[in-house]
């Protein structure tokens, strides 16, 4: 009989509140419903440094224990903004500004894009995210079913969406993409029981023509679908729009419909005060990506103004051609960083903050259950160990989280009551065949584009060039 109860037993509980707290607790949870029963009890003899995982695979048919000594629980991290297939673009093309990256590079290769791909890249992608422990996320991609199968296949939480694109396409074409971003939002809302919802996802302001936009948005709206796009991304997204609407963008978004408490948008690197006020006004969400951003050079988004105004903010990484990883633990700790280094303040976006972004900021924005550990809620988090090099002493907790902890120390991966990841095994999927299956997708894809020397052979090319330069 499969056990009903499972208990992470002998840790240190994170409790996100206005002043975050570290408590010494188990966690009971339903794997029937999903939900947390109960938090306390924890061992007075646990510490931070006893470790003994002699416990973690004990089931008696009833009770699952996983052991937590000597780790934090803490809720799921939520990548609230990434292109999941883009895994098999990683390293594809780097060191370019966002609009020649994206015409000269990425929408090429996507030209080429199957389902097959999709649905491996995709694995990859939530192989990775698993193993450094995000539990939800939002996707913005083609091939939407194939998406929705690998988040089915392995447990995980996340809110998908078709990506529509309309310039450089006739009315047909056009008109078919944004009827397919309509569609993929009502079949697959609530599939894989629930951890699947939806949205319309248009990809920005400036690839998705007017007419289309207001056509789209208004059916979106009817069947109250939430709508997440690119938004103040670079200076070339916000230009054309003041140059053709006489109006920034955020103002050109609210008059189409597109600013309301279900919608979230990923970037707004380059926000005015009235934008922001706008944002916290309507109740619209912020998707910060700050690697991404970073990369691209696309300039810093003005985080500590926007969580100053009230809005929320959450974290994403964006696609991993453009991170090149999926690790929120690094997100996060850019998110801090990059904060201070905007706000020319070392108090600015603190520890506490930024992991409340990668947490319940990132629940909130995509509308999604998780980001906190609480009694009756929803059971997403993960056991991030202690025990390493660099995370002792362990003075702050929450500082180590921000600043020093890695995917690679988390030990179990949860979603919905359910293990996904035991001991850094992942338990729904076969990892090694996914990154098998990943690696002849993207080599395929890279041949089906006339790139015709292998992936080892470009490596070889790559090293007998900088030897040269030597």
């Amino acid at each position: 009989m499969a056990s009903q109860t499972l208990i992470i037993n002998g840790g240190h509980v994170l409790q996100l509140r206005e002043d975050p707290e570290v408590i010494e607790a188990d966690v009971h949870i339903d794997r029937a419903t999903g939900k947390i029963t109960h938090i306390g009890g924890g061992s007075a003899s646990a510490g931070w440094r006893d470790t003994d995982s002699s416990n973690s695979d004990n089931d008696d048919g009833t009770i699952q224990t996983l052991d937590a000594t000597g780790c934090i629980v803490m809720p799921g991290l939520v990548n609230a903004h990434t292109h999941a297939a883009m895994t098999l673009l990683r390293g594809y093309a780097d060191d370019k500004p966002l609009e020649a990256w994206l015409r000269e590079d990425i929408w090429p290769a996507e030209a080429e894009i199957t389902p097959a791909d999709v649905r491996a890249g995709t694995e990859l992608a939530i192989v990775e995210m698993i193993k450094s422990g995000t539990t939800a996320f939002a996707d913005m991609y083609f091939h939407v079913p194939e998406v929705v199968a690998a988040i089915e296949q392995t447990g995980v939480r996340a809110r998908v969406g078709h990506g529509v694109v309309t310039i450089g396409k006739d009315d047909e074409a056009a008109r078919d993409d944004m009827n397919e971003g309509l569609q993929m939002a009502r079949k697959y809302d609530g599939a894989a029981d629930g951890r699947v919802q939806t949205a319309f996802m248009p990809h920005s302001l400036t690839t998705m023509s007017e007419e289309y936009l207001q056509e789209a948005v208004t059916e979106a709206q009817q069947d109250d679908i939430p709508i997440h796009y690119h938004a103040n991304e670079t200076h070339s997204e916000v230009t054309p729009i003041v140059n053709n609407h006489n109006q920034r963008p955020l103002a050109y978004a609210s008059a189409l419909g597109m600013l309301s408490s279900s919608d979230f948008l990923a970037h707004g690197v380059h926000l005015d005060s009235n934008e922001i006020d706008r944002l916290a006004e309507t109740g619209a969400s912020l998707v910060h990506c700050p690697a991404s951003n970073m990369k691209l050079a696309s300039g810093i988004a003005p985080i500590p103004a926007l969580i100053d105004a009230g809005v929320t903010v959450a974290l994403g990484t964006d696609g991993a051609a453009s991170n090149n990883d999926l690790d929120m633990f690094d997100e996060l700790r850019d998110a801090a960083m990059l904060g201070k280094i905007g706000a020319d303040d070392a108090a600015a976006v603190p520890a506490a903050q930024a992991i409340h972004m990668a947490t319940a900021g990132g629940a909130d924005a995509l509308g999604l259950p998780g980001g906190r550990l609480k009694e009756g809620a929803t059971a997403d988090l993960i056991v991030v160990d202690l025990d390493s090099p660099h995370l002792t002493p362990t003075h702050n907790v929450i500082s180590h989280l921000a600043y020093a902890a890695r995917g690679s120390d988390v030990r179990h991966t949860i979603c919905d009551g359910t293990v996904l990841m035991q001991n850094r095994e992942i338990q729904t999927i076969d990892a090694e065949t996914v990154i098998n299956t990943a690696e002849t997708q993207a080599q395929s894809l890279i041949e089906r584009m006339g790139w015709d020397v292998s992936i080892g052979e470009k490596w070889d090319s790559i090293g007998e060039d900088v030897r040269s330069d030597a």
